[in-house]
């Protein structure tokens, strides 16, 4: 069967948040406001796949609408990796919000995914400020 794709709304909140900490993602799940606040942010596009009325992932996808997207988050439970769920979730995110590339960091586990997709490997940073405090374990 194949899923359904649909645009996050309000009601979706709980799951999302279980699949972020299911992931060990702990800042959406510590303050459920924020992560709405940020899941539905302007410039902001989240989308949900549901299979049977069940929600098996999401994407958060940053995009100015025209050139320029970033990937923010991609989840999908983990009994259902393998099936094409995150590239649906990925291109239904980049068409609800435009854009014609797509940058994202990630962790080692999911670079298997990523390297199987049309890319280029460019080098990343995530920084934390204020920038001119030593970083403490975020």
């Amino acid at each position: 069967m194949t899923v359904r794709i649909d645009t996050f709304a309000e009601h979706d909140l709980p799951t999302v948040l279980e699949l972020c900490a299911a992931e060990g993602w702990p800042s959406f799940p510590e303050d459920p406001d924020r992560a709405l606040r940020a899941l539905t942010a302007p410039g902001v596009t989240t989308v949900v796949a549901r299979d049977r009325g069940q929600i098996v992932g999401f994407a958060q996808l940053l995009s100015d609408g025209v050139l320029q997207a970033y990937l923010a988050a991609l989840v999908v439970v983990a009994s259902r990796r393998g099936a094409g769920i995150g590239i649906q979730l990925i291109e239904s995110a980049v068409e609800l919000a435009g854009g014609s590339r797509v940058d994202l960091l990630t962790d080692d586990a999911a670079t298997g995914f990523y390297d199987r997709l049309p890319h280029r490997r460019k080098h990343g940073y995530r920084l934390y400020p204020p920038l001119d405090e030593p970083l403490t374990d975020p």
